[in-house]
């Protein structure tokens, strides 16, 4: 560590050796340089100013030292980029540098710089193995070589191995050589006999130790195993072998051949041949027969890589003894490497008004291969306005050699073609694709030099009604075209208060709205202009015609229409065939078949007196006049226009028959009152419509309104067809004052017309607490309650309540059912309680002579109520009726006999119905017989 402090201070202290020399700048640095440390300043070093260098985009350029060295471009220095291991960049190699470009772009210059770096005592003698065995014979005499060693240092120079020691040295010793390579190697000798049987085993400790201050060193253990005699070593017969091979060699060729002789026979004279521990990276590209001696190659070799291996090779023999040697491997260059294209400096795009001469880019050729293989030509293919040429060493600039015009061509690939000089040729290829940018060069070009166009009268202001169009052959914003109106006058007033152009599209729109009457054409100057700097321009002229519209109607010339006044040609009765009336005189403003008139005659009091010409629009008689003509004639002419759609306008022309002023001036005085007639009458007319329609809805609503009430209304009627019978269990009272017997059975009948309407009429009730039972119904509701709603809505239908039926229609109490011997209940007595039971239950004959009084009930009611209510509407329930409880069932059908013989009760005498109510249809009905 203490080591290293001082390196760095020498490092800090030292001043940086700089050589410049044919165009070439050397740094020198001690390795292991914190990141940030300053190499060099380069731009005092070039005479530059850095604000020059940062201007000119100063750069480093380099394959192998991009990543340690960086230029700081403010300062203009060369400062460390990375952590710089000599060791890891350079191995053995001394002296250790980087070298790259510091490229200047304006103007364009090219620098070589080589920054050397210096070695530091950082690493210390390794042996490759930290404890080896020996084997020896124990007759070997003193001076014997037992062992040829080396460690490693990769530090070179004065760091690099020095020595080394060894201990104890009682019975060994050591020599330190130096090998052809520089590097220092140990020999291991005995210096005293050995003796086996008093010590068989031997441990000594080697150490190497560098030159560096301080000195770093390392040990490996050495374990001397003693062996039975053998007093003859193996011997080489070289000292150094030397072989050569081709990179391209193929696995398994033979490189070299060493051979060593033992002189003792037997196993002890038998020779194996190893590569020694210290032969490093050729014992891994190369193998040795252990029989024969024969090296060959087991790798893929690379001249690029390693250009010579030095390997050391041992020879031993049965006993133990050995001998080494040093076999050196030189490998030779094959062309096997294209050239390599790399782009250093490019410029894309260019502008077309570029002059010959200009850089475009700089590119870097290399050839890995040395000699006449690592020559390499570049070339630029096909005829393109470009050429190359040579800068520096490996470094060719590709300038502009003609006009380019990016109309013509907007894009070149460029191919660089780069051949070497070995056999056989190789060569690589790199296309570039070069784009080529725009200059305002072109202006706007329109399609036509002059437009024509049209337009509408009338038109709506702001429509477009026209397009010009403007191309450029620029491109972008240079090709952007904008148009504007060239402002102008015309019939003093600026164009531009009557058309307008869109700037992005070239639309002309109608400022206002043309008359064609007016203004029937005028001419515009519109510019298309491109949005490059400056912009280019060009104008067009564009005349503009309005057409005619049939906007206006004839109008009418003579006969004068006055208000006040009233204005009659006279025909004589004498007049022939073809007499000229009057004229009637119409212009229309329009122009062409928009202003051709026809005249013809759309009403007249007779029209098969006068005829109109068509074309002319004179009125003249179709036939001779007559006594019967009368005097007065009024002609309605019509002059139209040939427009489409056509207008017409129309003119009343008074004549009058006759031969004296007197006569006319007597039959035309009416005509202003019957105009004021006709006026009062359109009046009254749109008058009595809107009354109508207002009665109208009115009756419409009142008419739903009153549907809508009766439907909810109708909900609450009965519609039953059966009656209800109910059965009262003892102590019930009657209530309704009508009963012959303290207890007693009572029958309520519902009668309906099966009507939705308020037309159901009900019976006395003897009850009003009798519940009234019909599926129909949602709920269940009192007699009472129901009659109260039936009669509420009686009212909308007649004025007077109908009164209920008199009591003289009811039964006597003698035929009312009961058992025999019961009292009539006066009329009007209060009602009287059963606090008792009945004596007997009734009996089936005794339910239905009650049910057959409740059915007579019913037929009277209905002779009482009137037509109204006849069996036409009520059904009779006399017919058959079923008794809860009985088998026994009552029919009144003559033709089916009762099942159980029951006496039939008296029948009462009819009451006299009252007389029903005439209808208007029926009134109209006595009316007409009556006249009969």
């Amino acid at each position: 560590m203490m080591g290293c402090c001082r390196c760095w201070t020498w490092a800090m202290v030292a001043h940086c050796l700089v050589i410049a020399s044919l165009g070439q700048i050397r740094y020198s640095i001690p390795e292991e340089m914190r990141k940030g440390s300053v190499v060099g300043n380069i731009a005092h070093d070039l005479g530059l100013d850095p604000t020059h260098m940062k201007a000119s985009g100063a750069r480093i350029v380099s394959d192998d030292s991009g990543d340690l060295i960086e230029l700081n471009i403010n300062k203009g220095t060369l400062v460390v980029k990375e952590r710089i291991d000599r060791e890891r960049l350079c191995g053995q190699t001394s002296p250790c540098s980087l070298s790259f470009e510091l490229i200047l772009l304006n103007p364009m210059q090219l620098h070589s710089i080589v920054v050397e770096i210096l070695d530091v005592n950082d690493n210390p003698p390794v042996f490759k193995e930290a404890e080896i065995a020996l084997e020896i014979l124990e007759s070997a005499l003193p001076g014997t070589r037992l062992l040829q060693g080396s460690a490693t240092d990769a530090d070179v120079g004065n760091n690099a191995l020095r020595g080394y020691a060894l201990h104890p040295t009682d019975s060994f010793s050591i020599k330190t050589k130096t090998g052809t390579n520089g590097g220092k190697y140990v020999e291991l000798y005995l210096n005293v006999p050995l003796d086996r049987e008093k010590a068989q085993t031997l441990s000594l400790t080697l150490t190497a130790f560098d030159g560096g201050d301080p000195s770093k060193s390392s040990s490996m253990k050495i374990n001397i195993i003693v062996l039975d005699t053998n007093d003859n070593v193996p011997a080489f017969t070289q000292h150094v072998y030397r072989g050569e091979v081709a990179e391209n060699a193929g696995r398994g060729a033979v490189v070299a051949s060493v051979s060593a002789s033992d002189a003792d026979e037997g196993p002890y004279g038998q020779v194996s041949y190893h590569f020694s521990r210290d032969s490093g990276e050729g014992a891994e590209a190369f193998a040795i027969d252990e029989e024969s001696g024969d090296i060959t190659v087991q790798v893929d070799l690379d001249y690029e890589k390693v250009k010579h291996y030095e390997l050391t090779v041992e020879a031993k023999d049965q006993g133990g003894h050995m001998d080494s040697t040093k076999v050196i491997i030189d490998v030779t260059d094959v062309n096997d490497n294209v050239p390599v294209i790399a782009l250093t400096s490019f410029s894309s795009p260019i502008a077309e008004d570029s002059p010959s001469g200009t850089t475009v880019a700089i590119i870097n050729v290399r050839d890995l291969d040395s000699g006449s293989n690592g020559k390499v030509e570049c070339s630029v293919k096909d005829k393109i306005p470009f050429a190359i040429r040579s800068s520096l060493k490996n470094y060719y600039t590709l300038i502009t050699d003609g006009k380019l015009d990016r109309e013509t061509t907007s894009e070149y690939n460029i191919t660089f073609t780069a051949v070497d000089s070995g056999e056989p040729r190789l060569s690589t290829e790199k296309t570039i694709s070069l784009k080529v940018s725009d200059v305002n060069d072109n202006a706007p070009v329109f399609e036509q030099s002059s437009y024509s166009a049209t337009i509408s009268e009338n038109n709506s202001p702001g429509a477009p009604f026209f397009c010009v169009r403007a191309s450029d052959a620029d491109w972008n914003q240079n090709a952007r075209v904008s148009y504007l109106l060239v402002d102008s006058e015309f019939n003093g007033n600026q164009v531009s208060s009557y058309i307008s152009v869109n700037a992005e599209s070239g639309a002309l729109h109608a400022v206002r709205a043309f008359d064609y009457e007016q203004m029937k054409s005028f001419e515009v100057q519109i510019t298309a202009q491109d949005g490059g700097s400056p912009p280019l321009a060009s104008n067009t002229t564009v005349k503009i015609y309005i057409l005619d519209q049939n906007d206006n109607g004839p109008q009418i010339l003579y006969p004068i229409q006055s208000g006040g006044s009233l204005v009659a040609e006279m025909v004589p009765r004498a007049a022939d065939v073809g007499y000229l009336v009057t004229k009637v005189v119409a212009v229309d403003v329009d122009s062409g078949q928009n202003a051709w008139l026809s005249y013809k005659l759309q009403k007249a009091t007779d029209r098969a007196l006068f005829e109109v010409g068509a074309q002319n629009g004179e009125i003249r008689t179709a036939r001779q006049v007559t006594d019967k003509d009368p005097v007065k004639q009024k002609l309605t002419v019509v002059v139209e226009d040939n427009g489409q759609p056509s207008r017409s306008a129309t003119v009343n022309v008074n004549v009058a028959v006759a031969d004296s002023f007197p006569e006319v001036l007597s039959e035309f005085t009416d005509f202003t009152h019957e105009k004021e007639k006709n006026e009062n009458l359109t009046f009254y007319l749109v008058l009595a419509l809107a009354a109508v329609s207002f009665l109208f809805i009115c009756c419409l609503v009142v008419i739903i309104s009153v549907k809508i009430y009766r439907w909810r209304q109708s909900r609450l009627f009965c519609q039953s067809n059966l009656p209800v019978i109910p059965y009262y269990p003892p102590h019930y009272a009657d209530t309704g004052r009508t009963g012959t017997l303290q207890q007693m059975y009572n029958y309520e009948v519902c009668s309906t017309t099966d009507s939705r309407k308020s037309d159901s009429k009900f019976v006395r009730p003897g009850s009003h607490s009798v519940l009234l039972m019909d599926p129909n119904y949602a709920t269940a509701e009192t007699l009472h309650h129901t009659l109260n709603k039936h009669n509420l809505l009686d009212d909308a239908n007649s004025s007077e309540m109908q009164k209920p039926p008199s009591n003289d229609w009811r039964l006597p109490p003698n035929q009312r059912p009961g058992p025999s011997g019961a009292v009539a209940h006066p009329e009007g007595a209060p009602a009287v309680t059963g606090t008792g039971p009945w004596p007997n239950p009734p009996t089936e004959a005794e339910q239905l002579q009650a049910l057959m009084a409740a059915a007579n009930e019913v037929s009277e009611a209905t002779a009482t109520l009137g037509p109204r209510y006849n069996a036409q509407y009520v059904p009779d329930y006399r017919q058959n009726v079923y008794i809860p409880g009985s088998t026994a069932t009552l029919t009144t059908n003559p033709q089916q006999p009762p099942q159980q013989a029951l006496p039939p009760p008296q029948a009462l005498p009819p009451a006299d119905a009252p007389k029903a109510a005439q209808t208007p249809a029926s009134k109209k009905k006595s009316a007409k017989k009556d006249k009969k």
